[in-house]
């Protein structure tokens, strides 16, 4: 059985099992710290700890923290930035727009 984790309007399938992705992010955590070489990239830090919140409530809590603040300023700053993002809602807690 496969989950899906959601980021803004997209979704990532990853591994039903607890222990695949526990590996799975902190290998994409530990991948993305050697970001300078050629073929892995900073940006698998950040995928790699969503990942691993799914399974660790301490990851989650920050995640969630972090989200909520950025998710804020961004809304302010760049409201088509974050609506592209998944971030903008009409106010009622729903983010599909009203027809």
């Amino acid at each position: 059985m496969t989950r899906r984790v959601r980021i803004g309007n997209h979704s990532l399938k990853v591994p039903g099992s607890p222990t695949a992705r526990r590996l799975l992010g902190a290998g994409l955590v530990v991948g993305g710290i050697l970001g300078f070489l050629p073929i892995l990239g900073f940006w698998m830090v950040p995928l790699g700890l969503i990942i691993l919140s799914i399974d660790s409530s301490i990851v989650r809590r920050w995640r969630r923290r972090i989200e909520v603040k950025h998710g804020g300023w961004l809304k302010k700053r760049f409201p088509r930035f974050a609506a592209l993002l998944g971030l903008a809602n009409n106010g009622n807690g729903n983010n599909n727009r009203q027809a």
